[in-house]
């Protein structure tokens, strides 16, 4: 079984087919196109984007309906064809389709979630992209409900 040594998790033992692949990596981090996701019960509903060639990079994020339940996703046609989803309607998250939310902790003020660009996660194929929503009139700044949540990743 392949390890991992995390700064945030220490050794990681994961089934390769656990890995979610990002072909083109995320903004301002190209390079890294494998991701686990690690979830831990006492820190539910966070849900944790650790790099699987990068130690010490980590992201911390939620399910979009944990801080907007009405939350819809508006996805270009280049990205509907990237996740593998039909393009001639725009998805519904659910049980094949994971929507997250990627969460901005700085130390002083109040943590905040991106609902303009969400890492959205075609399950059956284990691929993933963040996906820009332009237009949406969502911001990249929006409040956590009970003021969000410290993690290992902040």
């Amino acid at each position: 079984m392949p390890q991992l040594e995390s700064r945030y998790f220490g050794t990681v033992e994961y089934e390769p087919d656990s890995v979610f692949d990002f072909p083109a990596g995320l903004p301002g981090f190209e390079t890294e196109k494998q991701f686990l996701f690690v979830e831990q019960a006492a820190n539910r509903p966070l849900v944790f984007l650790q790099s699987v060639v990068t130690p010490v990079l980590c992201f911390l994020a939620v399910a979009a309906h944990v801080v907007a339940p009405e939350y819809r996703l508006q996805l270009s046609a280049e990205d509907l064809a990237e996740l593998d989803l039909p393009t001639d309607r725009q998805p519904e998250i659910g049980p094949d389709l994971l929507c997250l939310l990627l969460l901005s902790v700085e130390e002083g003020a109040a943590p905040t979630a991106n609902l303009l660009s969400p890492v959205v996660v075609n399950l059956r194929l284990r691929r993933g992209l963040q996906a820009v929503q332009a237009g949406s009139g969502y911001s990249h700044r929006h409040p956590l409900p009970d003021g969000g949540t410290e993690a290992p990743c902040s």
